[in-house]
């Protein structure tokens, strides 16, 4: 009698198909965790009058913008400096270690070839009928030696994203380096800037202290002639030793600020002993270029790198997301072993083994770790788009800000020369009325006093018109970028939602 029953393997079949059902179904789920970041456009970014009406013909600063200052001291001080910083040479080693890191996250995508051999000599105790037997006294060689070969198939990408995320960090700590190469060009100029302000405050302490003792030595000869007094001659000496002290304070700056120098440039404090006075003169500060504010994009090292940054960020996000799908990696391998043999027994063909396949791995249920892995990936897009976002906001506060600082520099330099002809003028007539003996040593004083803090306030302002050339270079980049240099293409479609 036949049984109409199923034959025996159909409820395996079944059971098959269900455990594959219940695999698919319970495989891990994105619950459609994405970014939610967008970069600024020229549209959300509004400019203020300073930018507008700018002079927008001037183009983007030259690579070398402090050659501007037509002082060759200035220029070889730079020179050495980038040559033999401290800080440009941890920038450079941390765009090696950028570069060798994307080196091996690209090398997880190309095939893997490996090989091993052992080779191991075993020699057996001397106890025949207690120990190994035959094999006592004896030595055998447990060998083998084999190559395996295995190459991931990233249908989903992974491996591809995760090496072009290394290679965007890469890029980005290159645009980091030039960050601080920037930032050593501005604080060596601004140093150099305050070095040569500190010796026109000398000047005009020395000229203030020349003034003051002619002064006192006419004081001396009316006391001598009988037309003065012994107080005006006390008067006269009053000031003299803050005079003096001021002196010895600038003094003491001055060789500060050959320290200063010669730290930034990677010396010791004996190298600014060669620096000599500077001789800065300044033509006309540059204007803008064309279109602002996302033309910063390619000249700005900080912009730049927070683009790179983003970019990388936006492959992290998709090398997460990949993480849900199944991976599939071939495996093959060949090889020859041998246990108690001779020491090349198991070269032999007949030892030889062979195999080839295919690995296959699939996230089902996990906790939910694979979510929480996109969302960290998703939050810190977001937290990159972030400071892209605030960067371009900070280069645009920038500019503006030194800008509106130019003009009213111009301004002020305006009114501190009619101050000083003005305040000549009053010392030039207390002068002379003392002289002639029509009044007495404290409107000398006060005019003299007033003279000098003129002067002081002039070369002040001198000072920060070098400094607000300076700053608005950095601000624009310092030419250390051009368009080429900038994220582009794929890259640039990051601040787009991955």
């Amino acid at each position: 009698m036949f049984s109409t029953r199923n034959p025996p393997g159909r409820p395996v079949h079944k059971i098959c198909l269900c455990a594959a059902f219940l695999i698919l179904s319970g495989c891990a789920g994105t619950h459609d965790i994405a970014p939610q970041g967008r970069g600024f456009g020229n549209q959300d970014l509004a400019t203020d009058a300073a930018i507008q009406s700018a002079n927008h013909d001037a183009g983007w600063p030259d690579g070398q913008w402090w050659r501007a200052y037509r002082d060759p001291q200035l220029d070889a001080w730079m020179a050495r400096a980038l040559a033999g910083s401290p800080t440009l040479a941890q920038a450079a080693a941390r765009v090696r270690l950028a570069l060798a890191a994307a080196g091996v996250a690209e090398a997880a995508t190309a095939p893997q070839v490996g090989g091993d051999l052992s080779v191991r000599a075993q020699r057996w105790p001397t106890d025949y009928f207690y120990g190994p037997g035959e094999l006592a006294k004896t030595t055998t060689w447990n060998n083998s030696a084999g190559i395996g070969f295995s190459y991931a198939l990233d249908f989903w990408g992974r491996e591809r994203g995760n090496a072009e995320r290394y290679l965007n960090l890469a890029q980005m700590a290159a645009a980091q380096a030039r960050v601080a190469q920037l930032e050593l060009e501005g604080n060596i100029v601004r140093a150099y800037i305050q070095f040569s302000l500190h010796y026109a405050e000398l000047d005009i302490e020395r000229a203030t202290l020349g003034y003051q003792e002619r002064i006192l030595g006419l004081a001396r000869r009316r006391l001598a002639g009988g037309f003065g007094t012994r107080l005006e001659v006390g008067q006269a000496e009053a000031p003299l030793p803050e005079t003096r002290r001021r002196i010895e304070a600038v003094e003491e700056a001055i060789a500060v600020s050959r320290h200063q120098l010669a730290a930034l440039a990677g010396q010791g404090p004996g190298a600014g002993a060669s620096l000599e006075r500077p001789a800065l003169a300044l033509a006309e500060p540059p204007g803008l270029p064309g279109e602002l504010p996302l033309e910063l994009l390619g000249h700005r090292p900080d912009v730049v790198a927070s683009r790179w940054q983003v970019a990388g960020q936006a492959r992290g996000v998709e090398v997460a997301r990949a993480d849900f799908y199944p991976n599939i990696d071939l495996l093959a391998g060949l090889g020859y072993s041998a246990v108690q043999g001779n020491v090349l027994s198991f070269l032999n063909g007949q030892k030889l083994n062979v195999g080839l396949g295919a690995a296959l791995s699939l996230p089902i249920f996990d906790g939910g770790r694979l979510r929480a892995r996109l969302g960290a990936a998703s939050a810190e897009y977001d937290a990159a788009v972030a400071e892209y976002n605030e960067t371009l906001v900070r280069a645009l506060q920038s500019i503006s800000d030194e800008l509106i600082r130019r003009r009213s520099l111009e301004a002020q330099q305006a009114l501190a020369q009619q101050s000083l002809q003005a305040a000549q003028k009053i010392h030039d007539d207390a002068e002379k009325a003392f002289r002639g003996g029509l009044t007495d040593y404290f409107n000398v004083l006060e005019a003299q006093v007033r003279l000098s803090q003129t002067r002081l306030i002039e070369q002040r302002v001198l000072a920060a018109r070098l400094l607000a050339y300076a700053g608005l270079n950095i601000a624009l980049g310092g030419g250390l970028l051009g368009d080429g240099d900038g994220a582009s293409g794929r890259q640039m479609q990051a601040l787009e939602r991955p």
